[in-house]
């Protein structure tokens, strides 16, 4: 989660600028960042900001799917080729009994 930054030093000098005593200026700034703070949690309670997708966590999930299909269809394209020759012997032993059977019924009549 990205972090938001806040310049106390600048937020103290801007603040003596303008007439505020070096304890006013510090008192403010330590609230001004516990409200920042404060802000930024509830958003990430309203929000579920910590559950966001990131880019890179959509990238990772892209690339682990990819990966996946890739296998799938290899392991698919196995799965056929084997169903092939097994289709291809089961017809070429059909063919044989066929033509056996049909030579016995010859050589008898």
């Amino acid at each position: 989660m990205a972090t938001i930054t806040f310049d106390t030093h600048e937020f103290v000098k801007k603040l003596k600028g303008v007439g505020f005593s070096e304890e006013q200026a510090e008192i403010l700034t330590d609230l001004q960042k516990t409200t920042v703070l404060n802000t930024l949690e509830q958003a990430r309670h309203d929000y579920e900001l910590d559950d966001l997708a990131t880019k890179r966590d959509l990238r990772e999930m892209e690339l682990r799917l990819e990966a996946r299909i890739k296998d799938t269809d290899l392991k698919i394209a196995e799965n056929k080729s084997e169903l092939i020759r097994w289709v291809v012997g089961v017809g070429l032993l059909q063919t044989t009994i066929i033509a056996g059977l049909i030579f016995r019924l010859v050589d008898k009549i």
